[in-house]
């Protein structure tokens, strides 16, 4: 018998790691409640890629058709100079031809995992604010979290100078490739999502700050003045752009304490990361597995958190590190631009599975094999 089996659970937070999380404990007989404070599911922002380490485990928890349905695969990753010519183009097919990688709104994959949950037991309420519970709880509350600063105290998080901005514009069908276009002190993401739309977050170097989070408004005019300087397809996106937010980017330490003896924090409550290497909610989805893995063949709960942490704080830690790197690496200017933009081009033309294999340690992960 599952050590969960009736176990009540409270998670706080229904966003994409806190849902993962409430239906990967009920489909080992837990008895869960996710409390939302939002009056309704979904999320401000738009495309979100998940890579093949997290499609793993949204495959084990029964998810894998409804994402195919929902979703488009990525063929690859290109990264572009200024101009909008090609530097390095990953192919992630080619590469990893089993493995999945998607591009897929947020508010669709939330849907998913809600609708998932409820028919697994789980129960959610919305626009309610977290108390005090019975049982276990799960802190999925984002980088804002009060359950982090109540187990590390209170931190002050570096601000790194650089902004970002999104957006969503209309688009008729391009390939689905997720394109990285980059100059001194800024770059651009964008890829296509389904229902004939592209995303787009765009990154500027800038004295001024926002707050953190996606819900200020921004205006379209400055975004595309920011970028006009960019060549290929990006003015003609941009030109479409009639609605944007923006928010500050920020690095945080990853916790150093993850739980007590009946609390867990999971996701950007425990390691908030900036976007450089799409794993925001990949964590998050590898954190849930893990989670309920553990507190699922350890019956004593205080042993399985803290194993839930030893296994998850040195992964963690080596992503947040990475996102941190690729935020200097698209930026660089001047001569270690062209510089590094050459050595890019020679090993896009001699050796095509050089960089994404790079990334063997972060793809290849199989949270669902590991063994608590």
């Amino acid at each position: 018998m599952s050590a969960l089996e009736n176990r009540p659970v409270t998670v706080i937070g229904a966003g994409i790691g806190g849902l993962t999380a409430a239906l990967a404990l009920a489909r080992r007989g837990a008895q869960v409640t996710v409390l939302e404070r939002a009056p309704e599911l979904g999320e401000v922002g738009a495309g979100i890629q998940i890579s093949a380490n997290a499609v793993r485990v949204l495959d084990a928890l029964g998810l894998g058709t409804a994402l195919d349905g929902a979703a488009l695969r990525t063929d690859a990753v290109q990264l572009n100079d200024e101009r909008g010519r090609r530097v390095l183009r990953m192919d992630l097919r080619a590469h990893r031809p089993e493995a999945r990688f998607l591009l897929i709104h947020r508010a669709r994959l939330i849907g998913l995992l809600a609708n998932a949950a409820r028919q697994a037991g789980v129960t959610i309420q919305l626009g309610v604010t977290a108390a005090d519970t019975d049982g276990l709880t799960i802190a999925a509350d984002g980088l804002r979290s009060t359950y982090r600063a109540a187990l590390n105290g209170q931190q002050v998080p570096f601000f790194t100078g650089q902004t970002a901005w999104r957006a969503l514009i209309p688009d008729p069908g391009g390939a689905p490739v997720a394109q990285v276009f980059m100059t001194a002190r800024r770059h651009l993401v964008s890829y296509p999502l389904p229902g004939c739309l592209r995303n787009i977050v765009a990154v500027e170097e800038r004295p001024d700050w926002q707050d953190e989070g996606w819900s200020h408004p921004g205006d379209p005019d400055r975004l595309r003045a920011a970028f006009a300087g960019m060549g290929g397809p990006v003015p003609g996106w941009l030109a479409q752009v009639d609605h944007t937010h923006l928010w500050g980017l920020f690095r945080h330490p990853v916790a150093a304490r993850w739980h007590d003896d009946r609390l867990a924090l999971l996701g950007d409550a425990a390691h908030p990361t900036l976007p450089f290497l799409a794993q925001g909610a990949g964590m998050a989805i590898e954190d849930a597995w893990t989670l309920a893995a553990c507190l699922d063949v350890i019956p004593d709960q205080p042993q399985a958190l803290a194993r839930y942490q030893a296994l998850r704080q040195p992964r963690v830690t080596r992503i947040v590190d990475a996102a941190n790197a690729n935020a200097r690496n698209y930026h660089f200017g001047g001569v270690i631009r062209i510089g590094a933009h050459s050595v890019l081009r020679v090993a896009d033309r001699l050796a095509p599975s050089l960089m994404p294999g790079r990334f063997d340690w972060l793809y290849d992960f199989d949270p669902v094999g590991q063994i608590p």
